[in-house]
């Protein structure tokens, strides 16, 4: 593991993502468009940061688009996550919503309404552990 850490931003030429670290964990704020073309990269970032975490939000109120490829990689984050004991939960926003109704209709993916509502979930699941 590096000792510096993860990046607090990362880009691609269509996504942008902000990290807001806390003492044990991180909002990863996402906006732009996440497609085939950067998912991949955005997931790997989130797994690196994941690494230095005991809960992470991802908040993706500012996206303006995310297609089937970024589903699977929040798919993928989430699992990872889980299989790491890393609290993980998402902030859909308008665009990753809509393509939930469609691509998770059972609703496996983790989500939260409010970075707000996610941030008070990290607290209770700080009381549990």
């Amino acid at each position: 593991m590096d000792t510096l850490g993860p990046p607090d931003t990362w880009e691609s030429r269509t996504v942008r993502s902000v990290t807001r670290w806390g003492r044990s964990g991180a909002v990863i704020s996402v906006g732009g468009e996440l497609d085939a073309s950067n998912a991949d990269q955005l997931a790997e970032h989130v797994q690196r940061c994941a690494g230095y975490c005991e809960w992470l939000i991802l908040d993706l109120n500012d996206l303006e688009f995310i297609g089937t490829a970024g589903f699977s990689a929040l798919k993928t984050i989430a699992d990872r996550c889980a299989e790491t004991m890393v609290y993980c939960t998402t902030v859909p926003g308008v665009a990753v919503a809509r393509l939930l109704r469609i691509c998770d209709p059972t609703n496996a993916l983790p989500t939260t309404s409010s970075v707000a509502d996610a941030l008070a979930g990290v607290q209770g699941f700080r009381r549990v552990r």
